[in-house]
């Protein structure tokens, strides 16, 4: 079990079989806000799935294959954040986070991230993360820019998102260029 304090009544945590309804009440309430970048949300259309999304990902955790953490805001699940692509060899991992709209644009989902790839770096011990996004995902960029990951390459017409092809951006940020730095 994961836990990591980001601030003032804001927990980042692993989910619990009992967390699946509050999950699907935060993915319901923000299915419109959510589609547009996040092809599961669709697929998402009973608390059943959640849990099952929540089963896996413990699963997932056990093995060490990656790791979906709950955005708590005083005890509502208000996005979530979470590796994935979690590879041993290479000490690399895939981050991904949504948020729910009400809580966007207010730096939340920032510090949570900065909370969330300090704890990959220091106590996973991964040597690079990375993110990956489509063009069109300008809050994505911007988040990815803060962080200082760096672009690394851009795979084209590599990924299905609401029926068009489209390409996505690679960056990532290296555990040396992390640690000892201060983020803003």
């Amino acid at each position: 079990m994961v836990s990591i304090l980001v601030g003032d009544n804001v927990l980042l945590r692993s989910y619990s079989a009992e967390d699946a309804p509050l999950l699907f009440s935060a993915v319901d309430q923000n299915r419109a806000h959510l589609r547009v970048w996040l092809n599961w949300v669709d697929k998402t259309t009973k608390p059943e799935h959640s849990l099952l999304f929540i089963q896996q990902s413990i699963q997932e955790q056990n093995n060490q294959e990656g790791m979906a953490l709950g955005i708590f805001h005083e005890r509502q699940v208000i996005g979530s954040i979470g590796m994935h692509k979690w590879d041993h060899q290479t000490k690399k991992a895939n981050i991904g986070y949504w948020i729910a709209k009400d809580y966007e644009g207010k730096g939340l989902l920032f510090q949570c991230l900065i909370r969330f790839i300090d704890f990959l770096f220091k106590q996973v011990q991964l040597n690079k993360i990375e993110i990956h996004f489509i063009p069109t995902n300008k809050r994505s960029a911007r988040v990815a820019e803060r962080l200082h990951c760096k672009t690394e390459g851009v795979l084209r017409q590599s990924t299905l998102y609401n029926g068009r092809l489209e390409d996505i951006v690679i960056t990532g940020l290296l555990r040396e260029e992390w640690i000892g730095k201060e983020v803003k």
